[in-house]
This record gives structure tokens, sequence and C-alpha cells, in this order.
């Protein structure tokens, strides 16, 4: 059964990976598919129609119904053509799949602001700008459907402060589109994959030279404990099929009470992340002195505790 028959959708990077499995499987079970990507290398550079047109072509060729587009969805007058695409060629918009990613990893100390700049633009705003016009929209008709793919980095990753702070971000907007719109009937929820893809073909250590790594990789600075289920181990399950069937999930109205989530999928684990909310925490009625916090924080929030 065609569980998303008679919906339309917009899938932003749906050109390659993880967006062009997510576009497809949207397409498989019944949804009309605006497969937007601009044909980009991995660093930003480049364009290239390829991509959109390709992942149109298989679509196609199985009696689906996709169309291209390649609108730069970080720039807000391509983010509201991409979205206007979408009413255009199927009359409405039913869901907002935000894919479009790219990486320029360096290490703090190297980073510079065009390579932060370009990451938090392309992956942050490149969110925002589709969603909110997508929300006028959902907005008037009561109904919609976001979902918007992030990263661990921001956990802490080796050598991408520029994706952690676009990914923590990613988190940030994707709660505060479930809190605006979730009144409208409208859910927004993230996922954070671990997946092969052209974008991340592995940890953040295969993108650093050698000779930069001269502290443990498996040491994460004492942030921290790692958790074993979370690490990269290479399967034949590591694609990105199980994202895309996660995505199409959240995109279909079986879920109304679903919203603010960021869920994980690493193989063939799918697992969701508990919201912040404080721990331990120490309180007087007045000004905090020296002395008292001294004693109270290092007792209270200090290794071990």
């Amino acid at each position: 059964m065609a569980i998303l028959k008679g919906k339309s959708a917009v899938v932003t990077g749906g050109g390659r990976g993880i967006g062009k499995a997510i576009a497809k499987k949207l397409a498989e079970e019944g949804a009309n598919v605006i497969v937007n990507d601009i044909g980009c290398e991995i660093d930003g550079t480049g364009y290239s129609k390829d991509p959109a047109d390709s992942t149109v072509e298989e679509i196609n060729s199985k009696k689906g119904n996709a169309k291209a587009d390649y609108n730069n969805v970080s720039i807000m007058s391509e983010a509201e053509n991409c979205i206007q695409n979408c009413i255009d060629s199927f009359g409405k918009i039913d869901i907002l799949i935000n894919s479009a990613g790219i990486a320029n990893n360096r290490l703090l100390f190297q980073m510079s602001q065009k390579d932060f700049n370009t990451v938090v633009d392309n992956n942050l705003k490149g969110m925002f700008a589709p969603t909110k016009f997508a929300a006028i929209l959902f907005r008037q008709q009561r109904s919609g459907r976001v979902v918007n793919l992030t990263s661990d980095a921001g956990l802490g990753e080796i050598g991408k402060s520029n994706e952690a702070a676009a990914s923590e971000g990613i988190i940030g907007l994707t709660r505060t589109t479930a809190t605006d719109l979730g009144k409208y009937g409208v859910t927004a929820n993230a996922i954070s994959p671990i997946a092969k893809t052209r974008l991340h073909a592995g940890t953040a250590e295969s993108y650093l030279s050698s000779e930069l790594m001269t502290s443990n990789s498996d040491d994460k600075a004492g942030i921290g404990i790692s958790d074993p289920s979370l690490e990269w181990n290479p399967t034949t399950e590591d694609g990105p099929e199980n994202v895309a069937s996660l995505a199409v999930c959240l995109s279909t109205e079986y879920l109304p009470n679903v919203n603010g989530y960021v869920f994980g999928v690493n193989g063939g684990s799918i697992y969701v992340y508990s919201n912040p909310s404080p721990d331990k925490r120490i309180y007087k009625a007045g000004v905090f002195g020296m002395a008292e916090m001294e004693q109270l924080v290092p007792k209270t929030f200090g290794i071990g505790f």
C-alpha cells in the first residue's frame, strides 16, 4: 500500500546519498517529489544538474512522479522558489525533507572564517530558509511534516567545529519549528544518521592527515563516556536505506504526537535521543560567594559526580 499517495514532498539535497534514498522511498510510497540539488562538491564548490536529474530519472522510470529543482536553498529567494516549484508542479506541499549538507573539516586552530561560515550557511541556513516558506503554507493548511537531517558532530568530533555548530543549530531549529507549528497540526523532527555516503565515508579521522592526529582519537578529552553502540562499525547495513525508511515514517499522518525529537540511525539500530534537562544543581537564595562556589561547585559538579 502506498502510504503517501497523493502527498507532495520537497527533498533538499535529494540528488545523492541519504537525500536520494529518501526521495526514492517517498516516491515508492506514492508521494510526488521535488528533488532539489545544486550538484556541488563535498566542500560546497561547483554546480551540476546531473545529480537531481539522475534521481528524477530513476524515480520516473519506476512509474513514480518526480521533478528536478536546482535552487540553492541557503539563499532565501531561491529557497522560496524551490517551495513554489512544488506548488506549481503538484498543487501543494505536504512534506519537507531538509537533507542538503556539505563538509569542510579542519582542526579548530586551522579553521578559517570561510570554512566555518560556508558550512553553517549551507547546512543550517539551508534548512531554515525552505522551512520558513513551507511553514507559511503548512500553517494555512493546518498540516505538514518537516524532517531535518543533522549529525552527531555536536557531541564532539575531531575537526568539525563548523559542522558541530550547524548540527546543534539544526537541532535547535527543529525543536523551535515543532513548537511554533505544533498547534497547527505540523510536526518537525530530526534524524542524526551514521551511514556511508559521499559526504561521510567514515569517521572524522578519515578526512584528516595522519600528521595532524597528534592525540589518541578515541580519547574525547575527558568529555563524557562514549557509547559503544554509537561507534562506527562498517557493515552492509551502513547505507542510507534505514534512514530513508525512518524519514518516510516521520512524514506520514500516523505519528501526530511525535514532534520535536532527534532520532539516530546506525546500521540496523534506530534510537531516540533524550531532550536536555537539568541534572545536578546547587541553589541559594541570593548571590553565591566565592568561598561557597569553591566548596560547592567541585563537590557537586566535579569529575565523577
